[in-house]
């Protein structure tokens, strides 16, 4: 018998080749485990943003007519319109009494809306002085606003806008003229914003307009993923589950959603919602905002 007990070769080398096999599966698994916090990812995408110019000013009428009588000493045997009425050219609006007997007619010289009557049965009608009435012309209106001198240069003839106004609500329009001055203690300019419907509007009201002066067109990301911090305006996205903050340039806003200039490409997995809990490098489990959203 040898003094030493030799060991059972078969049996040693099956155990380690089990081992060596189980280690890699072991790895796998290990790789595959969610690790870190869910957190809510979603693609950066394409999107378009308007460039607007806010201003605020008062509904005018763009042409009022004034109607007299083309003769002295007329007095007003009756009138047939008032403040108000919408009135087409040619409709006959008052009648006057001749000095030496019978009547004529007073005529409206284009369509549109009343918007001053000072006729009044009996008084005397002349052609100076008082006009017996004012006609909106082709209820065509503006709205008369002051733009600062860092808006003026991006305003153009034509361009299109939406004017709000006050009791009414949104009314289409485009820019129809721009003065040349500005004045001088404000250093404000006049904008005269011409609306396209057809429709009665109130003389003096208040209306906002937003004027679009063109549009942007790059990578989009919600608010909720800007962070505003000492090193400037930066976005975290999540490569390979770590935290990436890249600082981003941000450009217009609309709807909830920020154009980014540079810094950011398209189809980054961005934090939906970033936070200070989150530093650069952190282990993290992304959840698309899609698959959030299906979940609900």
């Amino acid at each position: 018998m040898p003094p030493f007990p030799v060991p059972r070769l078969p049996a040693l080398a099956a155990a380690l080749l089990l081992a060596l096999s189980a280690a890699p599966s072991r790895a796998a698994d290990d790789d595959t485990t969610p690790k870190g916090p869910a957190v809510t990812v979603l693609k950066a995408t394409k999107a378009c943003f308007a460039n607007i110019v806010e201003l605020s000013g008062t509904i005018m009428p763009r042409e009022e007519t004034a109607v007299r009588p083309e003769r002295m000493g007329l007095k007003v045997a009756e009138v047939m319109a008032e403040a108000g009425d919408t009135v087409t050219a040619g409709q006959t609006i008052a009648r006057l009494n001749l000095p030496e007997g019978g009547t004529v007619n007073v005529l409206a010289p284009v369509g549109g809306t009343i918007s001053v009557s000072n006729a009044t049965i009996g008084a005397m009608a002349s052609g100076k002085g008082e006009a017996l009435f004012n006609i909106i012309a082709r209820n065509e209106y503006d709205l008369v606003g002051l733009a600062s001198t860092s808006d003026l240069p991006k305003l153009a003839n034509g361009q299109p806008a939406s004017i709000r106004i006050i009791g009414i609500g949104d009314v289409d329009a485009k820019v129809r003229r721009i003065a040349p001055t500005v004045e001088p203690a404000v250093q404000l300019g006049p904008v005269y914003i011409g609306i396209t419907t057809n429709r009665k509007l109130p003389i003096n009201a208040s209306g906002r307009a937003l004027i679009k002066t063109g549009q942007s067109c790059g990578v989009a990301v919600p608010l909720t993923a800007i962070q505003y911090s000492a090193a400037g305006t930066v976005v975290q996205v999540v490569k390979r589950q770590r935290i990436e903050t890249k600082r981003v340039e941000t450009g217009l806003m609309s709807g909830g959603s920020i154009e980014i200039r540079d810094g950011l490409n398209e189809g980054e997995d961005i934090v939906a919602r970033a936070g200070s809990l989150l530093r650069e490098g952190d282990l993290v489990r992304p959840v698309s905002a899609a698959a959030n959203t299906g979940a609900k």
